[in-house]
């Protein structure tokens, strides 16, 4: 149920995400951000058709369980026995789960639950409920949950509690959240619990060891070169864009023929090297984000220029230690006024890219 987005070009100080180059094991159920979204909208829509007045305060609730679960990672036991008026602070958006025993942990939540949490506390429908709003019988709450999957086209056990709280922890885990926090968040007593949903299999694990070794020692002469993993392969009827999510965190984007595709064994999560030719490396000097028909787009700094009688060398360096070197006229090198510590853009289009397998 993974979906990878299509990055699109790289924008100035963001970058793809390295954790997102590992996978989950494959006996992990869960859902990703697109899924979850859509499991929102399905819980809006039931609310607004309610009928009555006491239905649509009923069906509410339940929504507001749902985005409490969606958002904290929290048990359903943990969510049903909130106090509305004492666990949720809208002040600084954040609700205290499994506070009973004195040892409860502080959750952030984003503003747009608050916002529906306050629109619900200050609506006088909801003015008997108070303190007890979420105090719903798990049974009925996993009836209500289990219908609304049917609406998405999920199975049951995709849209349980315990595979929301786990979709959750997949997706701090794959947005860079360091392991401690999301174990926090989650209250897993242990670290191994949280990191058991993200998983390497060994022989990639291997080969990033080997790649990140060599990049090391190498790191002054290796130019041009981006070795990740596959995020994305779009098939077209002749040739194919694959994304790659390098270990530097960058995102590469390749065309190539549907025929190399399958030459080379390319797939979703199987580890490449993307390499561009210098000559293919246009550089620019504009502040902003330049508007070009080059997919590919990075913001580096120029470490070093070799100017000769008709043609010059720019060696950029990008923000992981990645160097592109570009061959450009010398006349161009000029006009550019290109000097060593000068931010630049490197582009190149995706045609451009070779993808060699590893």
């Amino acid at each position: 149920m993974n979906d990878v987005k299509s990055p699109g070009p790289e924008p100035a100080g963001k970058r793809f995400r390295a954790a997102r180059i590992f996978s989950v094991p494959d006996d992990v159920k869960f859902l990703d951000t697109l899924e979850l979204t859509r499991l929102s909208e399905a819980f809006s829509a039931w609310t607004d058709r309610a009928g009555r007045p006491d239905v649509a305060v009923s069906r509410n609730r339940v929504r507001l369980i749902f985005l409490l679960l969606r958002h904290t990672g929290a048990r359903l036991g943990e969510v049903l026995a909130l106090n509305d008026r004492l666990d949720v602070n809208l002040d600084n958006l954040s609700v205290m789960l499994g506070g009973g025993d004195g040892e409860g942990r502080e959750v952030q939540i984003p503003a747009e639950l608050g916002d529906a949490l306050g629109a619900v506390f200050e609506d006088p429908a909801y003015g008997a409920l108070r303190g007890m709003l979420f105090k719903l019988d798990q049974g009925h709450v996993r009836r209500k949950f289990y219908e609304r999957a049917e609406e998405c086209g999920f199975t049951k056990e995709l849209v349980n509690p315990s595979t929301i709280r786990r979709s959750r922890a997949v997706e701090l885990l794959r947005d860079d959240v360091p392991l401690p926090v999301v174990q926090r968040i989650l209250g897993h007593s242990t670290a191994d619990l949280t990191a058991a949903f993200l998983h390497l299999p060994e022989d990639q694990r291997r080969k990033v060891e080997r790649q990140v070794l060599t990049r090391e020692t190498r790191r002054t002469s290796a130019r041009n070169a981006f070795f990740g993993r596959v995020a994305q392969v779009q098939k077209g009827d002749i040739q194919s864009r694959v994304v790659v999510e390098s270990l530097g965190g960058h995102a590469v984007s390749s065309v190539i023929t549907n025929e190399s595709i399958k030459n080379l064994g390319v797939t979703e999560g199987s580890f490449v090297t993307a390499e561009i030719k210098a000559p293919w490396v246009v550089l620019e000097t504009c502040a902003e984000m330049p508007r070009a028909t080059a997919t590919n787009r990075f913001l580096g700094e120029v470490e070093l220029v070799r100017l000769g009688e008709l043609t010059s060398e720019v060696i950029v360096a990008l923000s992981d230690g990645t160097r592109l070197c570009a061959l450009v006229t010398t006349k161009s090198a000029r006009e550019l006024e290109l000097a060593a510590g000068q931010k630049v853009w490197a582009m190149f289009n995706a045609f451009a890219v070779v993808l060699h397998m590893e």
